[in-house]
């Protein structure tokens, strides 16, 4: 797979096979299947713990193709940034995809905490102070707050894995693209977006 730009590609074009309803691996794979061959992932997504969100399915990728990390509304933390981290520099991974979807619930969760003036407290306090900038940069009030925040967020996190300093110097080398995009969970559809 190479180069960032193929690797973007391959992905892209397992998107196509999947809303198309031909997908080459689909998930009709054996354990055995799975078990079998070395581990070369040509891409690492980043994406929410939505059930409607299944990134292999998604991406019509098989086991081995795409390593998955997913958080909710695919915030970051220590241990995300070191998993992103140890695939880029252990196994050579040429692309990084962080991917948004609508009607996010987390981003939901900001948006309320937020509008209420109150934190939900816990664990999840965590990942609403994650996202709470993209929500207020979008303005808490702005009747399209969700779906721009949704957007705002995974451009966010694209830029603080750009600036990562462990990513940084792949990214400037060409070696290393990390997009974002968004997925449609109407038409299945994922859309870069310009970054």
């Amino acid at each position: 797979m190479g180069s960032p730009r193929a690797a973007l590609a391959e992905l892209l074009a397992g998107n196509r096979r999947f809303v198309s309803g031909q997908p080459v691996h689909g998930h009709d794979v054996t354990a055995a299947a799975a078990a079998s061959g070395d581990q070369q992932p040509y891409a690492l997504l980043l994406g929410c713990i939505d059930s409607r969100v299944p990134l292999e399915a998604i991406f019509d990728q098989t086991f081995g193709s795409i390593c998955v990390i997913r958080t909710g509304g695919h915030v970051l933390d220590r241990a995300v940034l070191g998993s992103i981290e140890y695939v880029v520099g252990e196994l050579g991974v040429p692309l990084v995809m962080v991917l948004g979807h609508e009607r996010c619930g987390a981003v939901a969760s900001a948006v309320d905490a937020l509008r209420r003036g109150r934190s939900p407290g816990g664990a999840l306090a965590h990942l609403v102070d994650q996202i709470a900038p993209a929500v207020t940069e979008v303005g808490v009030d702005d009747p399209r707050v969700h779906p721009m925040a949704v957007r705002r967020h995974v451009l966010r996190t694209v830029a603080a894995l750009r600036a990562d300093d462990r990513l940084a110097v792949p990214v400037a080398a060409g070696r290393l693209t990390v997009a974002g995009a968004l997925y449609d969970l109407t038409t299945g559809e994922v859309t870069l977006l310009e970054v």
